[in-house]
């Protein structure tokens, strides 16, 4: 009976405040509904998507090979970049000694397609069959020269690890689609180029300061496409049950006695596992699929772990409304053997991707699906090393490709000058591609806020963003709903 005397003035006034910080968590974390810090529910306007399928080429593709189309560039091959075009513009420590900086142009040519007219590089031919429903935009640019504040400011909104991840954003804001499956799951390949290509690590789809359950869950290609999801041997689903019930009775009077938020997040996360656990092999066995599957996609899309058999799973996963897929492909990091390994790390993703939005397109699915093709940065005009044997990093400029929910179809957005050097027209920062993913979704990234250390956190920081509403299809502005 003395034991409530004991507790201290500061104790008491830390549970008290911690309890009611999970009683305000337990509302955030109700599955299906979400609101921002401002009391406004999301979205924010009428969304054109309901999910995004990033497709992420991890080491930074060459826009001058691929997707931004510069004959001046193969006039000038061989001759030095002028010093008027490089400005003062920091080069990594693998160039910044080199005596000369030779300009090389695109290894391969480029053609128009569609009726667009879209300029693709030869290396991608199957994605030029496609480009009528393309958005390029060849005027991105970072600040960020090295590949990991590079990834991590394209994955999260920072250079700085810790953020959460644009998946985690989403569940957290918009909630699942789908009860039985994570709202954001994670698929790697490693390409054909450079490999190993650039490490991946997990704290890219990671939840940030936001609570735990809305990080990202990766699937492997390997016997289990989750670890530790299984039972083990002599577990059946009926003692998993129970298991779970009286785990979950326990980590509620733990709850209540601490009120710590993570134990509200492991809950969650133990009743997703278990409710995965019929759903993840089901998305990762392939076997019912039909031939026209594999040769939509590729003989590859067979083989597990490859990208193009990753690109059959987001299509799955799209199908049972997985709110945020991401692939990663590793391995366009090409400093050297750009000849060789250019092309391999094309032919790896060229038909898989092209086969992704033609798929979804005739599911009806493309239409409410937003997908986004890019790497965290561009590549150099000049040759690293000798002529047209690599290219070094390059942030100034760089091209993505967007299509589907609610992206204007066959165009493209943005100029660069005639040595794919400086943006010239619609410079657009990775802040704004942000603002533009989350506006297709319904929400406005300027009320999209946690408060977390007393600022009002927000994936597109706390500079000016701008939505892209020129690539926006008509109609596609959003109307507000609250």
């Amino acid at each position: 009976m003395h034991a409530p005397l004991q507790i201290s003035r500061r104790r008491l006034f830390t549970r008290s405040g911690m309890a009611l910080g999970g009683m305000a968590l337990g509302s955030l974390l109700q599955e299906s509904s979400a609101a921002d810090p401002n009391g406004a529910d999301l979205p924010h306007f009428r969304p054109t998507a309901k999910r995004v399928i990033s497709l992420f080429m991890s080491g930074g593709p060459s826009h001058i090979d691929l997707l931004d189309y510069k004959p001046h560039l193969r006039r000038s091959h061989g001759q030095e970049l002028p010093a008027s075009v490089r400005g003062d513009q920091r080069l990594t420590g693998m160039t910044a000694g080199q005596k000369a900086f030779p300009v090389c142009g695109p290894i391969v040519d480029f053609r128009r397609y569609g009726h667009s007219g879209q300029w693709i590089s030869d290396l991608l031919p199957h994605l030029g069959q496609v480009a009528d429903e393309l958005t390029i935009v060849k005027s991105m640019h970072t600040e960020a020269i090295n590949h990991d504040p590079g990834i991590t400011w394209m994955n999260t909104g920072s250079q700085i690890p810790g953020n959460p991840s644009m998946g985690a954003w989403l569940s957290y804001g918009l909630g699942s689609l789908n009860r039985n499956m994570p709202a954001y799951v994670v698929l790697i390949s490693q390409g054909n180029g450079k490999n190993p290509g650039q490490p991946i690590f997990s704290r890219l789809w990671g939840s940030g300061f936001l609570p735990s359950s809305h990080q990202g869950v990766q699937l492997r290609s390997s016997d289990d496409p989750v670890l530790y999801l299984g039972n083990p041997p002599g577990i059946s689903r009926t003692t998993r049950r129970s298991q779970l019930d009286a785990l979950a009775a326990l980590n509620q009077e733990r709850l209540k006695q601490t009120g710590d938020p993570e134990i509200s997040a492991r809950i969650d996360q133990y009743e997703m596992a278990y409710r995965m656990q019929m759903a993840a092999p089901e998305i990762a066995d392939l076997s019912q699929e039909p031939q026209s599957t594999f040769d939509l996609y590729g003989e590859n899309a067979r083989q597990p772990g490859t990208f193009a058999w990753n690109c059959v799973l987001a299509r799955r996963m799209a199908e049972r409304d997985v709110r945020f897929i991401q692939l990663f492909h590793r391995g366009w990091d090409q400093h050297n053997g750009l000849q060789t390994h250019l092309r391999a790390q094309c032919n790896d993703v060229d038909q898989p991707s092209a086969a992704l939005l033609q798929d979804l397109k005739q599911r009806g699915l493309l239409h409410d699906t937003l997908v986004m093709w890019g790497g965290e940065f561009g590549r150099t005009a000049y040759s690293q090393g000798a002529i047209g044997s690599g290219r070094d990093h390059h942030g100034r400029c760089f091209s993505i490709w967007l299509a589907g929910g609610g992206i204007q179809e066959g165009q493209s957005y943005g100029e660069t000058d005639d040595y794919s050097w400086n943006v010239a027209q619609n410079p657009v920062h990775v802040r704004d591609l942000h603002a533009t993913a989350l506006h297709c979704l319904g929400i406005d990234h300027r009320r999209f806020q946690f408060r977390f250390q007393g600022l009002d956190q927000r994936l597109t920081g706390v500079e000016e963003s701008h939505v892209l509403h020129e690539i926006l299809r008509n109609g596609a502005d959003g109307l507000h709903v609250g």
